[in-house]
C-alpha cells in the first residue's frame, strides 16, 4: 500500500518565525501609542546642557599722568634720592674698612671720603631746598628735608668723632644716624610718588 507523502516534514519549522513576526508588530504598534516626552525633560534625546562663566578680565589703567610741574619735581626727588643711597652706601664703606682689622681704609683715606660724604649731602640738602613744591606734596616736602638736614648733620658727626680723640662710638652712631636718615628720605619719596598718583586720579 502506499504511503502518502508529507509535502513538508517539518510543519512546526514556520511557527517561530511567525512568532517574531507578531512580536515585532506589537512592538511597533505600542511604542507608536506613547505619550512624547516634555521638551523640558532630559529624557527628551537624554540632552543636558552645561553653563559656561566667562571670567572678565580686569586690566590695569596704569598709573595717571601727571601735569609737567609734578612730574618735573618727582624726577628731581628721585634724582636726589639715588644720589643720597649712593653716599650711604659709601658711608658705611669708609666707616667699616676703617674698623676692619687689619685696618683696609687708612687714616687719611677715611677722613677726605668722610669729608666729601658730608659736602655733598649738604649739596643735595640745598637742591631739595631750592625746589618747587607743587600743590599738595608740602608734607612730603618736610619730611623729606628732616631726613636729609639728619642726614647732613650725621655726616658732619662722623668726620668729626674720626678727628676726635674718642675711640670710635661717636662716629659709629653717627654713620648709623646717617643710614637711617637714608632709609627715611626714600620711604618718603616713595610716599610723595604715591600722594601725587592720589591727587591726580581725584
Amino acid at each position: 500500500m502506499d504511503m502518502a507523502v508529507n509535502p513538508d516534514p517539518k510543519p512546526g519549522r514556520w511557527i517561530l518565525p511567525l512568532v517574531i513576526l507578531g512580536m515585532i508588530a506589537f512592538t511597533y504598534f505600542f511604542v507608536r501609542e506613547l505619550p512624547e516626552a516634555s521638551p523640558d525633560s532630559t529624557l527628551a534625546g537624554q540632552v543636558t546642557t552645561t553653563s559656561t562663566t566667562v571670567a572678565t578680565e580686569t586690566t590695569d589703567p596704569g598709573p595717571t599722568a601727571l601735569d609737567p610741574d609734578t612730574q618735573a619735581y618727582l624726577d628731581a626727588v628721585d634724582s636726589l634720592n639715588n644720589d643720597l643711597q649712593l653716599l650711604g652706601v659709601e658711608m658705611v664703606t669708609v666707616n667699616d674698612g676703617f674698623d676692619a682689622d687689619p685696618r683696609t681704609i687708612e687714616y687719611g683715606d677715611t677722613e677726605s671720603r668722610l669729608d666729601a660724604v658730608q659736602t655733598e649731602t649738604q649739596a643735595l640738602s640745598d637742591a631739595l631746598d631750592a625746589l618747587v613744591v607743587p600743590v599738595g606734596l608740602e608734607v612730603n616736602q618736610e619730611t623729606m628735608k628732616t631726613a636729609m638736614q639728619f642726614a647732613t648733620l650725621a655726616a658732619g658727626d662722623a668726620l668729626n668723632g674720626l678727628r676726635s680723640t674718642d675711640t670710635g662710638e661717636l662716629r659709629r652712631g653717627a654713620v648709623d644716624a646717617y643710614s637711617r636718615a637714608v632709609a627715611d628720605f626714600q620711604t618718603e619719596v616713595a610716599n610723595a610718588n604715591n600722594a601725587a598718583q592720589a591727587n591726580a586720579s581725584a
